[in-house]
Formats: C-alpha cells, structure tokens, sequence
C-alpha cells in the first residue's frame, strides 16, 4: 500500500510525473491564496485614537489610546456586567458589594500579575536590562497565567477579608473572563503580534513584524498561521459557550470548583494545542523537554482543572439544599 505523503514527502514509489507535478503545484497554489491576506489590507493600526502630543513642564507627551488597552478596559467592564447577571441566581457565593470590590481587586490582579508574568516568563533577560519597560503594558506583553495568578490572590483575600468561599467565588469570576480573552485575542491581531508559524494556508495572513514610529507598517514577514484567532474562537467563544451552559442549564454553580475547573481545563487544552501553530518567543520554543513555554504552563492548567472537576460532586455536600426549580 503507497503511504499517505501529500504534505509529509516529496516523491514516492510509484508515483507518475503528473501526480508529482500536481504535488509540486498545490504549495504553490497555496502560497499565492495566502499572499492575498495580508495584515495591512484590514486597514488595522495598533492605535485607536490619536489626540495629537500634550505639552507639559516642556515635555511633549503623545495622547493616543491603542486597541490593546481598550480591550483590557471594556473586558473588565462586560465581566462585571455579566457577573452582577450571575449574582442576581440563587445561590450567590456574594452580595453586589463584595462583586463591586471583586472587580477592583481582580483588576490590579490581571495588570500586575499579566505583566509581571510576561517579564518573569518570557522575557526576563530583557526586562532585566531595561527595566524601565516593564511599566509600557500599552506596548503589549501580557502573560495569561501570570493574569490567573494575579487574579487568584486577590480573590483569596477578598475571600479571607469578607469570611467568603473563595472557591465559589472563582466558579462566578471564572464566567466572566472570556469576555476579556476574546477582546485581548483581537487586540493582538489588531497590534500584529502573537502571531503564528509560517504557513501555507489558503487563510495564512503576511503580518507587520515592524513599525514605524506613527505605527505604519514598516516589514511585513511571510504569510503565517493567524494563531490569535484561533485562540480568540477557542479561549473566548468557546469557552464562553461551555460555561454559560454549565452555568445556566446545570447545577454546576451548586458544585464548587466545577466551573473554574472547567475553564482552566478547556483553557489549558485549548492553549496547548494552539501553542503548536503559534510562533513562541525566541529561546522558548523548546525548552529542552519538547514543549513550548506556553504548553509547559498550560499542563498545571489542564492537570488542575481536570482535578476540580472530577471532584466538584463531593465539594456539593457543604452547599445548602439546591432549589427545586434548578436544572438537573
């Protein structure tokens, strides 16, 4: 039997001359399709608004508001939005007042912590030497698992100050988040960053790997893999789907950990399997075990949601009886 080699080999046996130069023909074919997208036909632009340059004690200061940071700042907002909807069911792990504090604690958690995350993660030699850039989260240069840690701590402390379960507490946060990721995948696709491998695909995208300082495109590189909306379809409208069901049409929130084990299990799948059509930063490809810096945090992910879940059930014996009307 021939083997299977489309994409894997070059030429087999038995193989005719016009089957070799249908193979010989398809990449290239390809190839043309995926130089037709390319980054700068959406007419994108890391930047939002421009408001021009603000003098000030004889500085001149630009004034323009990117895409990036919007995404954090309606992110947070849609999540607190959709998290007093969640509060107002039976069975709330926390009153409106302590979702109003959850917000602000869980804020200071994602900036601290995604940033810090990145710098200690990813880039550390280079934050080491310019430490001043730490503070340009506007540039981009976010961790999600540095974001989860951040976000973790201050829902512990709001739990240990307010007497609160805060394993309750993170099934409801857990609901909210892929408000945020969605918004954050599309802010890096809009920033041309993060993208992916190169690629032969008919949707492969040419994307800006420079800017100039007004933020037009200076280089494009070879057509690649655009990994940030595989990522913003998984991490964002899938996730998305998977908890609201398990929210509203289950008694999932009557079982703590179910939820945020959920997310952090569908998250850490999903990041994983995107990690390998995703470019990873230089040096963090293969950290000497086969994986990728990505995959390697995402395993503790899947490990830890996994455990969660499957034990959600037992944890259900400490809540009060569940309503009657309550799905099943």
């Amino acid at each position: 039997m021939l083997p299977l080699c489309l994409f894997s080999c070059r030429f087999y046996e038995g193989a005719s001359l016009k089957g070799e130069a249908l193979i010989d023909a398809l990449p290239t074919s390809l190839a043309t399709a995926s130089d037709a997208l390319r980054w700068t036909d959406f007419g994108l632009s890391p930047i939002a608004w421009d408001f021009g340059t603000l003098s000030l004690f004889g500085a001149e200061i630009e004034m323009v508001l990117r895409w990036y940071s919007l995404a954090y700042l309606v992110g947070i907002v849609l999540g607190w939005w959709y998290l007093l909807k969640l509060l107002k069911q039976p069975g709330a792990p926390m009153a409106r007042r302590h979702a109003d504090d959850m917000v602000f604690y869980a804020t200071l958690g994602i900036i601290l912590g995604g940033r810090l995350g990145y710098v200690l993660f990813y880039r550390p030699d280079y934050y080491f030497d310019h430490p001043a850039e730490i503070i340009r989260i506007w540039d981009g240069g976010m961790s999600f698992h540095g974001g989860v840690i951040g976000v973790t701590l201050g829902i512990l402390y709001l739990a240990w100050r307010q007497k609160l379960d805060w394993l309750r507490i993170h099934d409801y946060v857990a609901c909210c988040v892929p408000f945020g990721l969605l918004l954050g995948r599309l802010a890096n696709f809009t920033n041309s960053e993060l993208w992916g491998r190169e690629s032969n695909l008919p949707w492969a995208t040419r994307f800006c790997e420079s800017f100039s300082a007004d933020a037009t495109c200076v280089t494009e590189g070879p057509p690649r893999h655009p990994s940030q909306l595989y990522e913003a379809g998984l991490e964002g409208i899938l996730l998305f789907a998977i908890l609201w069901y398990l929210f509203w049409k289950t008694r999932a929130r009557y079982q703590p950990g179910k939820l945020v084990g959920t997310f952090i299990l569908v998250y850490g799948i999903s990041r994983f399997l995107v990690e390998m059509v995703r470019q990873p930063d230089q040096g963090l490809e293969n950290l000497g075990w086969g994986l990728s810096m990505g995959q390697t945090l995402s395993l503790p992910m899947i490990l830890g949601g996994l455990y969660l879940v499957l034990t959600a059930k037992k944890r259900a014996e400490r809540m009060k009886p569940v309503p009657a009307h309550e799905p099943a």
